[in-house]
């Protein structure tokens, strides 16, 4: 009934019915989490739900906090009866779970932000709710986490997403108990965030040229600083991504000056890997990734920084001179070692700004930064490297967590060529690696499904390829190893579909991959 599967989850007899008489019971510690509670289900029930401290224990919904180090910080109880319903937790962020265990135990419609049991398709008003019964099945649950980080990417360089589908994507997220939002800022093909000390880099760097056309869009920091509140409220962490020293022609593309050669260039409108890249020889190029790490950093408090760090070419460091320069008074071996150098110098300033540097698994050539976490996508061997050599590991490798590759044989999408990822592919994925030893397996934090969006355009396009795969990963990396089989899973999902539904996800609906 619930995605992801509880740890431990004991059904009995009766039901718990919601009505107008209901009052949720929060502390003001808690309030926060009990307003989005309420605030969610009184657009759907109608029912009036009032927030206050009862004497009573009939007929209400509790939140409150205990102290109790087997829920840690984002596990929770959840027990229902007839009379009524108490969610206990360590921390704010357990009983935010709680809510949304609590909500999947109410019928599909719950989910329905437009009024009282609206019938699908229909605008609400009084005369068309319907008598839905609001009830919860009387029931006991113990929940925690299996992983710390329970992520999601969004690409939006390649294809532009607005705030809308943003906070629709994080809303999703929440639903599912996860708990990063991996925000990929600049690419090749455009820069999305708005930097005020170089105005240009959006000005320039987020618009193309396709077929006559411009293309493009970015994120103002107003606008940045609106959802990571939106995401917090949600438990959520953001984690910026700004790409170097590959990946990075759209920034060039507005100050030419910091690629090897200086020659003005445009924002690409092909996919690929481009040779243009941050001149690591130039010192005004680091003055340029600082100043703008600095403005990013500003607007996110949580502790990760992504660098990217994947993919670059290093064709133009060969023959530029102040690149060859820099290796020779580096005492660097290669053009490896200078990615390296160029990785290293960007953690110390990152660390010494109180964040985390993570990059792709292509950080490890010519040696690992000292306090760097490496996000192993290429397979889980880079993950492995990391582990073994005492670093902090996040798992999105391409077999498994790449929502861009196609979920059946002959879907037409270039990315991937003959291999799939089906929903059970993602389920059947298992983030800690066997040739870990426990101490080792320690530095796995978790995992993230990634949307690479070159070949998906639309919003209809990006839903499909992100569900149920998502729902997969979510139940992997939120319950107990080997929890269920596929098929367990599989049963559940088909009312979990119906959720979806009434939230209006466009889901990917092939039999043969669900």
């Amino acid at each position: 009934m619930i995605i992801p599967q509880p740890q431990k989850i004991e059904f009995k007899e009766g039901n718990f019915i919601l009505n107008e008489n209901t009052v949720v019971s929060a502390a003001n510690e808690v309030k926060s989490v009990a307003e989005f509670l309420v605030s969610e289900l009184r657009i759907s029930t109608g029912l009036p739900l009032p927030i206050e401290i009862c004497d009573s224990d009939k007929n209400q919904i509790s939140l409150s906090l205990v102290d109790n180090d087997k829920l840690e910080d984002e596990g929770y109880e959840l027990l229902s009866t007839i009379d009524g319903i108490k969610i206990t937790a360590q921390t704010p962020a357990g009983l935010f779970y709680g809510c949304q265990s609590l909500r999947q135990l109410l019928p599909p419609e719950n989910f329905d932000n437009r009024g009282a049991g609206a019938p699908r398709n229909v605008a609400r008003t009084s005369s068309s709710a319907i008598n839905i019964e609001w009830n919860i099945p009387c029931v006991s649950i113990i929940d925690k986490p299996r992983f710390k980080w329970r992520g999601m990417m969004l690409d939006p360089c390649r294809h532009f997403w607005d705030i809308d589908f943003v906070k629709k994507l994080i809303n999703l997220m929440a639903l599912h108990k996860m708990n990063i939002f991996h925000w990929h800022f600049t690419e090749d093909q455009g820069w999305r965030i708005e930097i005020n000390k170089y105005p240009e880099l959006t000005e320039i760097g987020a618009w193309r040229n396709e077929d006559g056309k411009k293309y493009g869009g970015f994120y103002t920091q107003k606008q940045i600083k609106d959802v990571v509140k939106y995401a917090a409220d949600r438990f959520i962490t953001i984690v910026p991504e700004i790409e170097l020293p590959g990946h990075s022609v759209a920034a060039i593309s507005a100050y030419p000056e910091l690629s090897c050669s200086g020659e003005p260039t445009e924002v690409p409108i092909t996919w690929g890997i481009h040779e243009n890249v941050y001149c690591a020889g130039k010192e005004n190029t680091f003055t340029f990734l600082e100043n703008v790490i600095s403005e990013v950093m500003d607007l996110f408090p949580g502790k990760y920084f992504h660098i990217g760090g994947d993919e670059c070419p290093k064709a133009n460091w060969k023959k530029c001179p102040k690149c060859q320069e820099r290796i020779k008074n580096e005492n660097l071996k290669n053009e490896d070692e200078l990615q390296s150098y160029f990785i290293k110098r960007m953690e110390k300033f990152i660390n010494k700004n109180g964040k985390r540097l993570i990059g792709w698994d292509e950080i490890l050539e010519g040696g690992l930064a000292p306090n760097a976490t490496v996000m192993s996508w290429r397979g889980i061997e880079g993950g492995i490297a990391a582990s073994k050599q005492g670093h902090d590991v996040i798992m999105c490798p391409v077999t498994h967590c790449y929502f861009d590759f196609p979920q059946k044989p002959k879907e037409k999408i270039d990315i991937g060529g003959s291999k799939t990822v089906p929903t059970k592919k993602v389920y059947e994925f298992e983030p800690v690696p066997e040739e870990l030893s426990e101490e080792e397996a320690k530095h796995v934090l978790g995992a993230q499904g990634n949307l690479w969006t070159e070949h998906i355009p639309t919003v209809d396009r990006a839903e499909e390829m992100l569900y149920p795969r998502a729902c997969a990963l979510a139940e992997k990396l939120w319950s107990e190893k080997d929890c269920s089989d596929f098929e367990n899973f599989e049963k559940r999902l088909e009312l979990h579909l119906k959720r979806l539904d009434v939230l209006k996800v466009n889901y990917f609906k092939s039999l043969n991959n669900i």
